[in-house]
């Protein structure tokens, strides 16, 4: 038999040496730099939130007096109708786009609504989708309600993931829908259906949905809430057409919210805190059409510099850069429709008081 010698130290030394070659290097612990400056990101957003839920309560108010001036025949307070409230009809607004892009004119009944249409768009672009978390009123009382119900039950429920993706698509079902009716919509068919007497008055119709809201309604509506209270954003990460069409304006802009994986400390902050549920902490850039720009996974982080808004070579886009932008685009374009003469549905006082006492009689032609 052939004896089996140990291996001397010589050979051991050699092993080793080979061993300490073939093994990976040890992963180096990050060096943690605590930020020092406080975070005002969000104490900015929810001014902007507070700002713009203000202006569309302002603008609701003055058009229910001027509804009311017309449903009583010309008796109490004339005030005038107030453009803004077109923002609220997004079907109209495509089809007024539609129009602009096929004709190159500026529609007659009610252009400010393209034109704010425009402005939010452009605002997705540029900034992330930040229309949905810095000035969407819906979006803004969709946050209240599921913080509402952090704060009272710890906790919100997110939905199973294949029921979560199942769910989420159904927006851009929806969107999709839309798009395919006003696409189909021939110009003069669609010029034909805004100055028609629904059309004149779809504003009204809108209004009176709300004012004489029925059971059926009324029982969609408070789901929705209660829903919103336990599930995070339910309404605009599931069922929202509009938020849907924003994120996919989103998708080409220039701002990214990157992570730099030198100075991250892997403590999933910013995981846990994105409204959208996305996995911050394990992307090196979120190009998702479901972030909404509103910085409050940035707000969360601990180290300096780990995690930031960019633009394109990395330069830093700070909170108060992203809410002066969107109040640029936002009044430069509202500023040019109105001084092109374009903001305002001029009608005779003769077709309001004709339609809107009788609104609730039009039906969808």
């Amino acid at each position: 038999m052939t004896e089996v010698t140990a291996p001397d130290r010589e050979t051991l030394y050699l092993m080793g040496m080979v061993a300490a070659q073939l093994a990976p290097p040890p992963k180096t612990k990050t060096r943690f730099r605590r930020r020092l400056a406080p975070d005002k990101s969000q104490r900015l957003r929810r001014a902007f939130q507070l700002a713009f839920l203000a202006l569309n309560v302002w603008i609701g108010v003055e058009f229910v007096l001027f509804v009311h001036y017309y449903e009583s025949g010309g008796r109490g307070m004339r005030v005038a109708r107030p453009a803004g409230v077109e923002g609220w009809l997004p079907i109209a607004s495509l089809m007024n786009l539609k129009v602009l892009v096929s004709t190159g004119r500026i529609p007659r009944v009610h252009p400010a609504g393209m034109f704010l249409l425009v402005a939010f768009l452009a605002i997705s672009w540029l900034l992330r989708k930040s229309f949905c978390a810095w000035l969407c009123p819906v979006g803004t009382v969709s946050e209240w309600l599921w913080r509402l119900g952090r704060q009272t039950f710890h906790r919100n429920w997110p939905l199973p993931r294949r029921i979560d993706m199942a769910l989420r698509s159904l927006k851009y079902i929806l969107l999709g829908l839309f798009l395919y009716a006003v696409g189909s919509m021939s110009v003069p068919a669609i010029q034909s259906f805004l100055e028609g007497p629904y059309g004149l008055v779809s504003d009204v119709k809108m209004l009176n949905f709300f004012r004489f809201l029925g059971f059926a309604g009324g029982a969609v509506l408070g789901l929705l809430v209660v829903l919103s209270v336990f599930v995070q954003n339910f309404w605009c990460r599931y069922l929202c057409p509009y938020g849907a069409l924003m994120g996919l304006a989103a998708l080409t802009g220039p701002l990214r919210i990157r992570r730099e994986a030198s100075l991250c400390i892997d403590c999933a902050k910013c995981a846990k805190a994105c409204p959208a549920m996305l996995p911050v902490d394990k992307l090196v850039s979120i190009g998702s059409a479901e972030c909404t720009g509103c910085l409050e996974c940035v707000a969360a982080c601990p180290a300096e510099g780990a995690l930031r808004m960019s633009a394109p070579g990395r330069r830093p886009v700070p909170a108060w850069m992203i809410a002066s932008a969107a109040a640029a685009i936002f009044l430069a374009i509202c500023a040019y429709a109105r001084w092109a003469g374009y903001w305002n549905t001029e009608l005779p006082e003769r077709v309001y008081l004709d339609l809107i006492p009788h609104a609730r009689e039009f039906t969808h032609p």
